[in-house]
């Protein structure tokens, strides 16, 4: 598809008026538009750059030329946050920015509809989300518990919305449009499960192009996951960083001392890392008596934050970062690319678990020490 574009351009340059049979003409008017003299861009997302451009004189706009039949298309105006998402199907269309909408064939007509349905659910995510970041401190604490249940039952309805309206247009081209943040909201199993199917949207050049992206992720996962594992078994690779107050350790002044040791891996803006931390505070108080210690490393980039945490979530272990977020050497020695994580060491410095959380830390706790 790239390559086919490029070779249609240096056809263009050449001078010469015979174009490509996959072709179709675009015809796009604007009317109430924002702003005189703002630049309107139409942009073809497979190769993420503008096709075409003009600029908006007294509220109205116009763009016509040739692009690739069915390209996945949209229109963005400078200084206005809403882009246009199109199928170019041959049929004019007409922009209207009073009300923010896209019409033309039926086709686009649909994508206009679901896209509307999809940013509404997404809306009402962010309204929560900026409602609860300006209410003070202390009623953002009194509130925490309750936001977080609203918070994941509006995401999930926010989910399930951009599976339906592709669920519901598995015979056309309106799912291109909105497959694209799948892995974010739904995980690479289900956008995997979806670009799998068959259905003919997914023989459309952009999501072709998305599951190849999707495949390398894939395989990064697998690799990191691989990573991770290797460290199983074998002896702790030390490192060092500072504690609260400034003084450098290495974790070896800790680990393979006859004790055994859990390395978390967390940082103090980690809601999930906030969620499992009860599970190792309980497993400390349970075992420490017995030997058992945690030495946290921290994947905060202030201090302040990772230092209220340890205090706030009660976590009376030893405490190390270099709070480099995530260019942290523990992420680097470790190959830790997602938190919380964690290390169990025996107490000559084998590494014997990973990633144990819940349930699990306490299973193998009780299976060591009783």
């Amino acid at each position: 598809m790239k390559a086919i574009s490029l070779f249609m351009l240096s056809v263009a340059a050449a001078g010469m008026l015979s174009c490509s049979s996959s072709e179709a003409k675009y015809s796009i008017s604007g009317k109430n538009a924002p702003q005189d003299g703002a630049k309107v861009y139409l942009v073809d997302r497979l190769i993420a750059d503008a096709i075409d451009s003009t600029v908006v004189a007294d509220g109205t706009f116009q763009l016509k030329g040739k692009a690739e039949k069915d390209a996945f298309l949209g229109i963005q105006v400078e200084d206005f946050d809403w882009l246009f998402p199109l199928i170019n199907d041959g049929v004019p269309m007409e922009v209207d920015f009073k009300d923010s909408t896209l019409t033309g064939s039926a086709l686009n007509n649909k994508i206009t509809e679901c896209d509307k349905r999809n940013s509404k659910a997404y809306a009402r995510i962010n309204q929560m989300v900026q409602e609860f970041v300006a209410l003070p401190k202390e009623e953002q604490a009194a509130q925490e518990e309750a936001f977080v249940v609203e918070y994941e039952k509006a995401f999930n309805e926010y989910v399930d919305t951009k599976l339906a309206i592709i669920e519901e247009n598995k015979d056309n081209l309106v799912p291109v449009v909105f497959i694209e943040n799948v892995a974010q909201a739904a995980g690479y199993e289900k956008l995997n499960e979806i670009l799998e199917s068959g259905a003919p949207f997914t023989k459309h050049p952009f999501v072709e192009d998305l599951k190849a992206q999707l495949k390398d992720v894939m395989d990064a996962e697998v690799k990191a996951e691989d990573a991770k594992g290797a460290i199983i078994g074998k002896e702790f690779l030390d490192l060092e960083e500072a504690d609260t107050d400034g003084n450098l350790h290495k974790l070896s002044e800790y680990v393979g001392q006859g004790n055994w040791v859990l390395v978390d891996f967390w940082a103090s803006w980690c809601g999930p890392c906030k969620a499992e931390m009860p599970n190792v505070v309980a497993a400390y108080k349970q075992y420490h008596s017995k030997g058992f210690e945690v030495v946290g490393l921290s994947f905060d980039r202030e201090k302040e934050p990772w230092v209220e945490a340890i205090v706030e979530w009660q976590m009376p272990w030893i405490h190390l970062s270099d709070l480099k977020y995530w260019k942290t050497v523990a992420a680097e020695v470790y190959s830790v690319n997602s938190i919380p994580d964690n290390l169990l060491i025996d107490p000559e410095g084998i590494v014997v678990a990973r990633g144990l959380r819940g349930e699990a830390l306490a299973r193998k706790l009780a299976e060591i020490y009783n």
